[in-house]
């Protein structure tokens, strides 16, 4: 097959004129590369366009020691720089991985191609346009699934320790229960006035409203061994866990003097195992509450967040409620790196218009770069202010990390630039809160020397 056939099987250059493909031709070089040759490497010179008429080229880089691929080129592709394109040096390492053939068009040639050949011209900008939007199309997915994939496994950890803790509590408070029925028959054989029963009752809600206190280790074991010394003196066995409960709710041993002035030495002992019981459903019953409260206060946290209960459309916002439910979801990144969260939020506080979901993505970015700046650092703090300053509401995300490099602090917007390594970030997170920032009329900067950096924003309150 000639070289025209095969350009004019190319889907991108099907509805090019022969002429113009022949044009191609003749001022384009057709050269074959063997399997593992080189095609060209990141940082070169963009000199050529490249058609691949066969074979299957490997287009990669490395980033922080480790090779990270950017895609494959196959037969029937075109890549390399491109009429009007922008395109400097190479992004990545170009390598063949099978035999190919490849016509190479020289960037020289472009201003008379552009001046004369204006189908192939129209054909190539359009393959521009696809490529640009393919593969910012895949960088902001792959960002999206590098944050969902924090978020995910942040809440995975965050919900395993209620959850867990609910399934623990309930397999002991089905365990506990057995006792109920010994109990109960001990209980209804109880002969005592109901006065001394309300008493007895009247003390134990006291110590029931009270709660369950938290003592020093020390202090929690002498209780225990003053309250087991009290119960073998009067010959008082308690079922399994009743002691525990009674130390955490507070009792001492002139509660058991007072009960056993109540009850007398015959219906101590049910007494006190009945005391015991209920104490122990009441802290079982409370663990299973809190843990429960937990998981609803996060998925409270993950539908503020990604207000998937609410119209997406904008409207006026108070932005601590997004910055407060984006650092519940961050919690298990500020627990795991002992970082302290601050925040000053003057008053009275106004509201912004604006969508809150896209302002979920600008705290997240902000704060999450942080997190990763501060890691393994000692006394780390982030810190979020926001205040009224003239006609705008200025926000302030500060960290007192070491700071960001003047030699990159130009670039820290720009698509794609990234210091993480691979899987971290795909160097997008910066662009995202810069586009957004600009769909609302806001404005962003950065302030950074070492040990602070701060992000200034500026949103308008008209």
């Amino acid at each position: 097959m000639s070289i025209l056939s095969q350009l004019k099987a190319i889907p991108d250059l099907s509805q090019v004129p022969d002429e113009q493909l022949q044009w191609l031709i003749d001022h384009s070089e057709l050269r074959e590369f063997q399997a593992g040759e080189r095609l060209f490497g990141r940082g070169d010179f963009s000199q050529h366009l490249f058609i691949i008429l066969e074979g299957r080229i490997r287009i990669w880089f490395e980033q922080n020691g480790t090779s990270r691929e950017m895609g494959r080129m196959e037969k029937d592709e075109i890549t390399g720089v491109l009429p009007y394109s922008r395109l400097k040096e190479a992004r990545g390492n170009g390598d063949v991985l099978q035999k190919a053939r490849i016509l190479m068009t020289h960037r020289s040639t472009f201003p008379d191609m552009i001046r004369t050949q204006y189908e192939l011209v129209e054909a190539l900008v359009h393959v521009m346009a696809n490529r640009i939007r393919n593969f910012t199309t895949l960088q902001v997915q792959n960002e999206k699934l590098v944050a969902l994939g924090k978020l995910s496994a942040g809440l995975a950890h965050e919900l395993n320790n209620p959850s867990s803790a609910v399934v623990r509590v309930a397999k002991d408070l089905k365990s506990h229960l057995a006792y109920l029925p010994d109990n109960f028959k001990r209980v209804i054989s109880i002969r005592i006035e109901e006065a001394q029963v309300d008493a007895v009752n009247e003390m134990l809600f006291e110590h029931i409203g009270g709660g369950i206190r938290s003592y020093p280790i020390l202090d929690r074991s002498r209780r225990e061994e003053c309250l087991e010394d009290w119960l073998d003196d009067h010959d008082v066995p308690l079922q399994a866990d009743a002691l525990d409960a009674l130390v955490d709710f507070g009792f001492e041993e002139e509660d058991f003097d007072f009960v056993l002035s109540q009850t007398g030495e015959r219906d101590l002992a049910p007494v006190l195992n009945w005391m015991g019981n209920v104490l122990t459903t009441e802290k079982y019953v409370g663990e299973i509450h809190d843990a429960s409260q937990r998981i609803n206060d996060l998925v409270t946290s993950i539908k503020s967040y990604s207000h998937m209960d609410q119209d997406i459309d904008r409207g006026q916002v108070d932005i601590r409620e997004g910055i407060r439910s984006t650092r519940r979801m961050l919690e298990h990144k500020f627990r795991k790196g002992s970082i302290q969260f601050e925040e000053d939020f003057g008053e009275p506080f106004p509201t912004i218009h604006a969508n809150p979901g896209e302002l979920n993505q600008v705290w997240t970015n902000l704060i999450d770069n942080a997190l990763d700046a501060l890691e393994s650092r000692e006394g780390a703090v982030i810190r979020i202010s926001a205040h009224v300053d003239g006609p705008c509401l200025k926000v302030v995300v500060q960290d007192n990390g070491p700071g960001i490099p003047d030699s990159v602090k130009s670039q820290i917007f720009d698509p794609f630039f990234t210091t993480k390594g691979i899987g971290k970030g795909t160097g997008l997170g910066l662009d995202i809160v810069l586009r957004i920032m600009r769909a609302h009329n806001a404005s962003i900067d950065v302030e950074s020397v070492p040990g602070e950096t701060r992000f200034l924003l500026w949103f308008p309150l008209n």
